[in-house]
């Protein structure tokens, strides 16, 4: 018997970001180990601190009871069951494990992906009729057929764009960031053209909706969240986005000039040899979807930066150092009288 949706709700171990509401209370939780480290104290005793997580944050964790044996039982990595006491400590809520809680390593299969796999905040619905919509505003006859193949006639690809990550750990390393990303480039692509008139708008916003598209092979969902998969190990995305693209550039017979044009976009996107890309931008369509690619990638990484941080503590005004971008981010929001 399937129990309704608000029971399952009602008993469903809680998220980490929902702690707030148990503090001083005892319950389980099913959560991935992030970090572990078997410490003594003073007066010799040892003990295990941890850091668990789940999609919605990270949560300091202690063991005073069972340090050792839990230390040996369990790997990081390893998404376990335990039994705890949310409590709050130097400002900021932690979990003590209970004096008879041992933790138990769940094996896939026995707790739901979805726990561990973020997705994209906003409607995936909502994305694709924004992607849908910009693609009807494309007159080119070749470059709308091209977008219809891929979007209207290719039900596959379809689900797997809809469900990939556009990164495994930089940015839009969610469930439905790819579109999200791809979304967000186009829209800003089609503001530039708004400014700059001379800009081959079709061909942008064809190359904004298409850059990434080889990423629906690069990453899969696994227990241990975004993988990167083999394909996406040896080949990579500009590779295998290149020859998506090119194949059905021939499929509809688009004359040659426009399709090294698009495929330039796709294969330039990153902008530099260093960044991976196989060639520089040498055209304006691929030069500003370089700069635009590379703006809301970082920008999605600095607020994944800002809201992870601020969640384990509000005052905080500087992030740590984050080794991607090179820098700390300052983390107030409001200006100060």
């Amino acid at each position: 018997m399937k129990l309704p949706k608000e029971l399952v709700e009602k008993f469903r171990e809680p998220y980490i970001s929902e702690l707030g509401d148990y503090i001083n209370s005892e319950l389980e939780l099913i959560v991935k180990v992030k970090s572990k480290r078997l410490m003594e104290n003073k007066a010799g005793q040892k003990y295990l601190l941890l850091t668990f997580e789940d999609k919605t944050g990270t949560l300091r964790a202690i063991d005073w009871f069972n340090a050792e044996s839990n230390n040996s039982n369990v790997d990081i990595g390893n998404v376990v069951r335990t039994n705890g006491k949310v409590v709050v400590y130097d400002g900021r809520l932690q979990f003590n494990l209970l004096q008879n809680s041992q933790m138990i390593v769940l094996k896939e299969g026995e707790y739901s992906l979805e726990r561990f796999v973020k997705e994209t905040k906003q409607s995936i619905d909502s994305i694709m009729d924004g992607i849908n919509t910009l693609i009807e505003s494309v007159k080119n006859k070749y470059l709308k057929e091209l977008l219809n193949l891929f979007f209207k006639g290719d039900e596959k690809f379809l689900e797997k764009f809809k469900n990939a990550p556009a990164g495994a750990k930089v940015h839009h390393n969610y469930v439905g960031g790819l579109a999200e990303h791809s979304l967000t480039v186009a829209k800003l692509c089609e503001n530039v053209c708004s400014v700059y008139k001379n800009l081959d708008r079709d061909l942008l916003i064809t190359g904004a909706l298409l850059h990434d598209i080889g990423k629906i092979n690069d990453y899969e969902i696994t227990s241990s969240g975004i993988e990167v998969t083999t394909q996406g190990e040896l080949i990579g995305h500009i590779v295998s986005g290149y020859e998506m693209i090119s194949f059905k550039l021939k499929k509809i017979n688009a004359p040659l000039e426009l399709s090294n044009k698009l495929l330039h976009l796709i294969v330039s996107h990153h902008g530099e040899l260093e960044w991976g890309s196989p060639v520089v931008p040498k055209t304006p369509e691929a030069l500003v979807l370089h700069m635009i690619e590379n703006m809301d990638s970082k920008l999605n990484r600095i607020f994944s930066i800002k809201e992870r941080e601020l969640d384990l503590n509000p005052e905080k005004n500087w992030s740590e150092y984050d080794p991607n971008l090179g820098r700390r981010f300052y983390l107030k929001h409001e200006l100060e009288d």
